[in-house]
């Protein structure tokens, strides 16, 4: 594996972690620490009406139980000039536009649209991008797609993903009316001006990458390493989630539960033979392994 290599975990603090959130907490401090690289922590908390403030300690403490350390902390909600300072650059070279539209009235034009929408998810049709549709309103500002096909590609499975941006992405909020940064534009800014090399994620956030590669071009920033991991399961199959009442790891730690043994159960579940008792240190090993194993890194050509 090349280096030097910054990897990053980047929760959300709307509640506790639960051990999906763990196990690919674990798998990028792995992945970050195998080749003696950078692990950084960020806290993604800009959707302020989702944020718990004691859920930031929460992370923190859970995280320093598993034996996951950091080597620098970042808050999003401290960064706000920067996320500006990108938006305005992509304003000043005509690629963003305001937009007044209200959920319901997207959906509508969508359904009103032939042939629409074009992909997995709602495609915007639009509407405002020669001028507002209610110019009164408090206005979001959406990014001017570039016409064009955008391709992204993990190094952990050898997976392309290649979007038509305007057909299947369509013009995607970079600020919300109320002024809150949207999550692709604050991880493409953060990602680069933090030098992060590795993005280990999950596997839900790949359909997004594509949008992200695009910014990131956009504002000539570089493309870091994407790998995708699977999301953990219950035993119904269903991913893990808080709103789910998936079980946090704070009330493992707190009702005096064994980190090792937590650890051991992460790792099984990547199916890893592991004693009933590791740490986290100790699984370094089988990380690099798992590399080796999926011909890491791996590239694909579209």
């Amino acid at each position: 594996m090349p280096a030097p290599v910054t990897g990053r975990f980047a929760p959300s603090p709307t509640g506790a972690m639960h051990l999906g959130n763990a196990r690919t907490a674990l798998l990028a401090w792995l992945h970050s620490r195998a080749p003696g690289g950078r692990h950084l922590l960020r806290f993604e908390d800009l959707d302020t009406g989702r944020v718990r403030p004691w859920a930031f300690d929460t992370i923190r403490r859970d995280l320093e139980w598993l034996g996951l350390d950091w080597d620098a902390e970042y808050t999003q909600s401290e960064r706000l000039p920067v996320y500006a300072a990108a938006l305005a650059r992509l304003t000043a070279a005509g690629e963003t536009y305001p937009c007044t539209c209200t959920r319901r009235e997207i959906v509508r034009a969508i359904q009103d649209s032939a042939g629409a929408p074009h992909g997995a998810e709602p495609v915007y049709p639009g509407t405002c991008r020669t001028c507002p549709a209610h110019p009164s309103r408090p206005a979001a500002i959406r990014w001017r797609v570039p016409d064009r096909t955008v391709c992204a590609h993990d190094a952990l499975t050898g997976e392309t993903l290649c979007q038509d941006l305007p057909a299947e992405v369509g013009d995607f909020v970079l600020r919300r009316n109320d002024g809150v940064f949207a999550y692709h534009l604050a991880v493409v800014v953060d990602d680069a001006l933090m030098e992060v090399t590795d993005v280990l994620r999950g596997a839900d956030l790949w359909p997004a990458t594509p949008r992200q590669v695009a910014l990131q071009e956009a504002l000539g920033y570089p493309t870091p390493r994407y790998l995708h991991v699977p999301l953990m399961t219950d035993y119904r199959g269903e991913r893990l989630a808080k709103r789910g009442g998936a079980p946090p790891v704070q009330a493992l730690r707190e009702g005096g539960e064994e980190a090792g043994r937590v650890l051991a159960a992460l790792a099984r579940s990547l199916g890893w033979d592991v004693p009933d008792v590791v740490s986290a240190a100790e699984l370094l090993p089988l990380w690099q392994g798992h590399l080796a194993r999926a011909g890491f890194p791996k590239t694909s050509q579209t």
